[in-house]
């Protein structure tokens, strides 16, 4: 098993904070050369501790202005990967997960308004065999969001699992 060792968690912090910093800057910081932080950072895309980067695009600036969260109740818990599948083919839902409690799933979408809201539900989600029920919670505002906590300054290692790892050079970057 390979590790995430206190140079990959300060690389994370950084790069989180701003994904577009030159490989270069991160170094600089990190007191490393390019090539180890462009091979650290390759390692860690690799194992899925990254898992990905890039810009965020407010839905509101592309007319989506509801944001909703909705649980769905299935008639069967094992229809969860039929269910998956089906809600997959909606744009409009960004994050499916599958839950404890009341719910077997919950689901996070955004909507134009409410009549692009109640289609989507009736319509798109109710209209999946093997949903039961749905209820919706709208969100009012989002007050935040953020990673979770890398703790650059805990010592301690995370055991990973042990992927092919390629080496690169200076040469290689540049």
């Amino acid at each position: 098993m390979e590790k995430i060792d206190k140079l990959d968690k300060q690389i994370m912090e950084i790069i989180s904070a701003n994904a577009r910093i030159p490989f270069k800057d991160v170094a600089a910081v990190c007191g490393v050369s390019r090539a180890a932080i462009h091979q650290r950072v390759q390692r860690l895309v690799d194992m899925n501790v990254i898992t990905g980067s890039g810009y965020h695009v407010n839905p509101k600036s592309l007319g989506y202005k509801t944001c909703t969260y909705v649980g769905i109740k299935l008639e069967k818990g094992s229809m969860y990967a039929q269910v998956v599948e089906e809600l997959r083919q909606v744009p409009e839902i960004v994050e499916c997960h599958y839950t404890t409690g009341p719910y077997t799933m919950l689901v996070k979408l955004y909507a134009r308004d409410n009549e692009q809201l109640m289609d989507l539900l009736n319509r798109k989600i109710q209209g999946i065999h093997g949903v039961d029920s749905t209820e919706t919670l709208i969100s009012l505002d989002q007050s935040i969001k953020k990673q979770v906590p890398i703790n650059v300054v805990d010592t301690e290692e995370v055991s990973i699992p042990k992927t092919k790892n390629e080496v690169y050079t200076d040469e290689d970057i540049d």
